[in-house]
Formats: C-alpha cells, structure tokens, sequence
C-alpha cells in the first residue's frame, strides 16, 4: 500500500480546514449568498466578515511566502505569472458573477455542499465540470 504524501496530507488538511470554515460561515447556503450578493434590496452583510477574514489571511500569506525560499511540501511556489487584465479575465468574471448570483454557489462551497447530500450542489457541480470541459474543447479548437 502506497503511503501518503507530506504533500498530500498538507492537501487535505488544508481542505478540510476550508470545508469547515465554508460550512460554519454560511457559505453552504445558497439563500445566505443570495442575500449578501443582493446589495440592492434586504442584503446581508454578514458574509463580509468571511470575505474580510479571507482577505487578511492571504495578505498575512503572500507577505510570508514572500520571505520564504520554497514552500514546506514542494520544489517551487505556483503563483499566478499573468498579471494581465483583458478581455477573456473580464468576460470570465462576469460569468462567474452571474452563476454565483443565481445559483448561490461558487465553487468551493459547492464541492463542500456536495457532502450534504442535497441535489442542488450535485446538479451545481456538474454544470460547472461540463462548463470546464466545453472550455478546454474551445480552447483547444483556438475558439475560446
């Protein structure tokens, strides 16, 4: 039997830690997301304390990853090289936005909402792996 990984245990501690995290602010419930995202009508401030926290803690991370020489588990640090903002950035934000508002998920809190064993994540999850896969076919077609 093949052992695990330093790399690999780091991984799904991390993971657990940010399932955990997303389950104890709210950010499992669509209605919940739906609300703060709703800044025009009865918003809900309260998922700005999730956002604030997220925001400290990788200020707090990039300042440390800054002063380090390489990461505890890897070789290097994969950090984004594209600082561009163009046309394919913005429109992909957009759609993002739209499928975040509507549905009351993004991604991570919908993998994590998968484990609740309610339909919506599921149907959630799997629209957005068919959305990545028609992407990666356009893209190599050179038509997205």
């Amino acid at each position: 039997m093949n052992r695990l990984s330093a790399q690999t245990l780091a991984a799904l501690a991390s993971g657990t830690v940010f399932g955990l995290g997303l389950a104890l602010s709210g950010m499992l419930d669509p209605a919940r997301v739906q609300g703060f995202l709703n800044v025009a009508g009865r918003w809900d401030p309260s998922l700005a304390f999730v956002l604030a926290g997220a925001v400290a803690t990788l200020f707090v991370a990039l300042r440390t990853i800054r002063r380090m020489r390489r990461p505890a588990f890897d070789t290097s640090f994969h950090l984004p090289e594209n600082r561009r903002i163009d046309r394919r950035l913005i429109l992909g934000s957009v759609v993002f936005g739209f499928g975040w508002g509507l549905a009351g998920f993004c991604p991570g809190p919908a993998v994590s909402a998968v484990t609740l064993g309610v339909v919506e994540p599921v149907l959630f999850v799997a629209a957005m792996a068919a959305g990545m896969v028609l992407h990666d076919r356009l893209a190599a077609r050179g038509t997205a």
